[in-house]
């Protein structure tokens, strides 16, 4: 592949959305900087991707009207521009794209971030299905949520347009619409949606450059990565990465200060646990103790009531007194506003990404060699502070003995996943390719799919999509290149296998595909199994009769119980007991039974970063027996003893819950796991709350196992039309889970 010959240059409003929109550049080989100096702007030849932070969000909306316009003098007549927006539609929007289109550009709006359920329909921006202007996204904004974009572009022409579709028109319908107005506006849903939009916009700049060299596209972080992915498989990235800044810092461990710029909604939560942890939170530096190197401490904004400004006031003076103490110290900072106060005082102008530990919280280093650690202040999991200061602490301890090249001071710490294919008569191969063709996924697992190659290439054409399906034969010989879908192929099935149809043959091959996956797991191969679905029909016409994927991972790992838990982004649910008949469910739960599985569960929700899970325990009977109105004691003998001796241990189990409430306590945020005592018990609320995102996971295997919480889908396999989102979800879980790897 051809060098890239262009520069990049994206702009972002705040800083910690520079910041994630950095590492997909970064991720693609692209050598990349985030840029805080207006004055700089984007001419590096030595970084042909700068992410510049305008810093605009929160200025007058005619300043930042005129920032945005004076910067769209600075790159060069071919400059490739793309502008990140809020995908809650925040911040200065009006004025920004106002600059943009009356200097000149054409722009293409799709603001969709499928991961967290927003989306675009009929030019209407929607979070989880429902209008942005119905939620309570915009409660602490002083204005009102838009009902439509249009709404936000004010007096601005423009044509909206469908969804892409697949049979390959679309760049042929965004040529027309920005031939009819200068902003086209995009309806989109799915990451295939966004790199469609991508590739579209490129192609036409490369066709029509006298049209469409000076058009933007305008987007959400995920259209920012389906654009890094189709400019590196258009034109490479030649090792530009390698030029990367070298470490600077030889301190075997530095100070460690987090500053939160907010101390509600899930910042709240984050903050709780990781005083739970034991890290020091205070709102004044006098407040913390005096913390040795690599101990971390938390400054959090004030409690009290005052005005945003003078909260932010306050809390950069704070941590500007804890750099003048220890000016060496490495930094977590949430909230962008917060993020650039704290750096604009140390003085630092330019970072360079250098790792993800999850969407949108990112490790970044300045010149001087201090590590900068930011996200969003609504992102990351409830356990993030305690995984960031972590994270912290291990690359500095590295840095030392990496000195001369910033590209290796980061031990690769992406787990292998295995993938399987799942039974390849059902949607099993589409939604494998779609989830490996996912920005995100290379740059958060090393994935491995065992399946059939030519099925997973039926797979991306029914898609519309392009993908480097390779045959390998062991884990060593894989290479983790966006776009690439290593496989390991059994050869079991035929060419011409029908779709949407029960088959033995599909049967024996998913069997077999989960049989290698068990077996690279047994030896260390793979750190995490991620499976897409197979059909209990076609296994048991193979002759494998087993109940479903649970019980078959359990054969093949020698191992005599484990646990279903189903997480979706609601409610995460952990069952006692699944395929067995209800009669069969209430004779087999027991104290011992109920025990393990609230155990499990504890496990597994600490190991994602939750050191103190909350968890509800259904009770058997409607509204918990009712004090011996319903049943016949089951509560007594069966549950309230495994409670006591967990209770005892210090897992906060409560319970027996009537599950007619459970499930809606959980939905609200107060417990972190609910436990269903039958299959329909669990599985009716979850398939209610979000199947769409719901991932189904394994719990007391030597690996965790997660996947998709759907079928086969036999009535639409093999047309394209299959949503891939739960399949991203399962496999971000399973890397979630996932132990590290050995190096």
């Amino acid at each position: 592949m051809a060098t890239n010959p262009m520069e990049v240059l994206i702009l972002a409003d705040d800083f910690s959305g520079a910041c994630e929109v950095s590492l997909p550049w970064s991720d693609q080989g692209f050598a990349t900087r985030i840029s805080l100096d207006l004055a700089a702007g984007s001419s590096n030849k030595s970084r042909p991707v700068t992410v510049l932070d305008t810093n605009s969000r929160y200025l007058d909306p005619a300043k930042a009207y005129r920032r945005i316009q004076d910067l769209c003098r600075r790159p060069s007549q071919d400059a490739l521009v793309f502008k990140k927006i809020d995908s809650l539609w925040r911040g200065n929007l009006n004025a920004e794209l106002s600059a943009l289109a009356d200097s000149g550009y054409r722009l293409i709006i799709a603001g969709a971030l499928p991961h967290l359920e927003r989306t675009v329909d009929n030019g209407r921006p929607l979070v989880a299905g429902q209008p942005l202007a119905s939620t309570d996204a915009w409660q602490v904004e002083a204005g009102q949520a838009p009902e439509s974009i249009t709404d936000l572009l004010g007096g601005l022409e423009s044509a909206t347009l469908a969804r892409p579709s697949t049979d390959g028109s679309f760049q042929e319908h965004l040529a027309a619409a920005l031939g009819s107005a200068p902003i086209a506006i995009v309806d989109c849903s799915t990451e295939a949606d966004l790199h469609s939009i991508a590739e579209s916009w490129l192609g036409l700049r490369a066709a029509h450059p006298e049209l469409f060299a000076r058009s933007i596209l305008v987007g959400t972080g995920a259209l920012n990565a389906a654009l890094a992915s189709a400019l590196a498989a258009r034109h490479g990235t030649a090792g530009q990465a390698a030029h990367q800044d070298p470490a600077a810092s030889d301190a075997p461990a530095r100070h460690l200060l987090g500053v939160v710029g907010s101390a509600s909604g899930p910042s709240g939560q984050q903050l709780e646990l990781a005083q739970n942890h034991g890290i020091p939170c205070a709102e004044t530096t006098g407040e913390l103790p005096a913390p040795k190197p690599g101990e971390p401490v938390i400054l959090r904004a004030a409690r009290n009531g005052a005005e945003p400004s003078a909260v932010l006031h306050q809390l950069r003076n704070q941590a500007a007194a804890f750099l003048a103490a220890h000016p060496d110290s490495d930094l977590f900072l949430t909230g962008g506003e917060t993020a650039r106060a704290v750096l604009d005082d140390l003085g630092v102008t330019s970072l360079a990404p250098r790792q993800q530990l999850e969407p949108g919280v990112v490790i970044c280093q300045a010149p001087d060699g201090r590590l900068v650690g930011t996200k969003p202040g609504s992102f990351g999991s409830p356990g993030i502070l305690s995984k960031a200061f972590s994270t912290l602490r291990d690359l500095r301890a590295i840095l030392p003995q990496e000195p001369e090249s910033m590209s290796t001071i980061s031990p690769d710490s992406r787990p292998f996943i295995a993938v399987t294919m799942g039974d390849g008569s059902g949607v099993g191969p589409e939604v494998t390719v779609g989830a490996l063709l996912d920005a995100n996924a290379y740059s958060i697992s090393r994935p491995i799919v065992i399946g059939d190659c030519h099925r997973l290439s039926l797979g991306a054409k029914a898609l519309g999509l392009k993908a480097d399906i390779v045959e390998i034969s062991d884990v060593a010989e894989a290479q983790f290149v966006p776009g690439r879908i290593n496989v390991i192929d059994p050869h079991l099935l035929s060419a011409d296998l029908e779709w949407g149809k029960i088959s033995g043959e599909a049967g024996n091959a998913a069997y077999h595909y989960i049989r290698i996956a068990c077996e690279l797991a047994m030896r260390g191969e793979v750190q995490g199994i991620c499976t897409a679905p197979l059909n209990k029909a076609a296994l048991h016409e193979a002759g494998h009769i087993y109940p479903g994927h649970t019980e078959l991972l359990a054969h093949f790992m020698g191992v005599d119980e484990v646990s279903m838990m189903l997480s979706t982004p609601k409610v995460k649910v952990i069952h006692v007991t699944t395929h067995i008949g209800l009669i069969d469910a209430i004779k087999k739960i027991e104290p011992g039974l109920v025990e393990r599985t609230v155990r499990r569960g504890h496990e597994a929700l600490v190991r994602a970063g939750n050191p103190t899970p909350k968890i509800g325990v259904c009770a058997i009977n409607p509204h918990a027996g009712e004090n011996g109105l319903f049943g016949y004691g089951e509560e007594e003998e069966k549950i309230i003893p495994a409670l006591e001796k967990l209770q005892a241990d210090g897992i906060n189990a409560i319970g027996p819950l009537p599950a007619d409430t459970a499930f809606f306590l959980a939905g609200r945020g107060d417990y972190d796991l609910i436990v269903a005592m039958y299959h329909d018990q669990g599985h009716g609320p979850v398939k209610v709350l979000g199947i769409e995102a719901g991932v189904n996971i394994t719990v007391g295997l030597p690996v965790i196992r997660t996947s998709v919480d759907h079928g086969t889908a036999f009535d639409i396999a093999g047309t394209g039309v299959v949503e891939v989102g739960s399949m991203i979800e399962a496999l971000q879980q399973s890397v979630n889970l996932a132990t590290a790897p050995a190096e």
